[in-house]
């Protein structure tokens, strides 16, 4: 999420890559479609019909889970500070961040708003700025996920210590998560935990792992919040009178 981020653009795919991590995904793209496959069931639960909806993706990177669903959403728009990150994405709308803890778009913006693997790299004074940012950009109605590493699970907990691009990661636990959504004023819904099984067992285990998702034992957990559909008008922390509560 950081600009120095650029540095790693080049080689980033590379960067990430992990003995046990290899072991577990037969392809990268494994564990961006497990993560489209949580925002599909969980719009599914809620009636989000996303060819009618717009979805922000904050700290996109280089565009891996919005090339997944981006066709299927009326809108899909990508942001992150990187510059060099954004270049892999030029079949992609995206607009470039200034700030971490701001986000170039109007209030009331967008129906799903995600954070994929970005708070890690926020430093905890500057997470309740940029979830503040989410919910100002949101519609009232509309949704935002945060999806990051569970530091429950040990083997999560050893590949972020040896990749090199969450060298200053700093885990945060999905109570933490759902607590910087509330205290934006949005609206605690779901945790769900996934990535418990590799991808050649996870087409014959996907019945157990749904039992599991409230267990914190998977590699990473999706934390959902709604923005309530009236909120009251107050000035943000950059002092504009917009609708309220905002934030990635």
């Amino acid at each position: 999420m950081k600009p120095e981020f650029d540095r790693f653009a080049d080689d980033y795919s590379q960067l990430l890559r992990d003995p046990i991590r290899d072991r577990f995904a037969t392809t990268p793209e494994f564990f961006f479609e497990r993560k489209w496959q949580q925002l599909v069931a969980y719009m599914k639960e809620v009636g989000m019909r996303p060819e009618a909806a717009a979805w922000l993706d904050v700290g996109c990177g280089k565009g891996d889970l919005l090339r997944i669903g981006a066709k299927k959403f009326g809108r899909a728009v990508g942001c992150d500070l990187s510059a060099q990150m954004l270049e892999w994405c030029a079949d992609l709308e995206t607009v470039l961040q200034d700030k971490p803890t701001s986000l170039p778009f109007p209030a009331d913006t967008f129906d799903l708003i995600t954070a994929v693997c970005v708070y890690h790299h926020v430093q905890s004074e500057d997470r309740p700025l940029l979830t503040s940012e989410i919910a100002r950009v949101l519609r009232p109605g509309g949704t935002a996920c945060i999806i990051e590493h569970n530091p429950f699970n040990p083997i999560t907990q050893l590949i972020v210590r040896r990749t090199p691009v969450d060298a200053d990661a700093h885990l945060l636990m999905a109570r933490t998560a759902r607590q910087l959504l509330v205290d934006a004023e949005l609206v605690w819904k779901k945790i769900k935990y996934f990535l418990y099984f590799p991808s050649l067992l996870y087409k014959p285990l996907a019945g157990l792992e749904t039992l599991l998702s409230k267990i914190p034992a998977g590699g990473q957990y999706m934390v959902f919040a709604q923005k309530p559909l009236a909120m009251r008008i107050r000035r943000n922390f950059h002092g504009r009178g917009d609708q309220s509560t905002g934030s990635v």
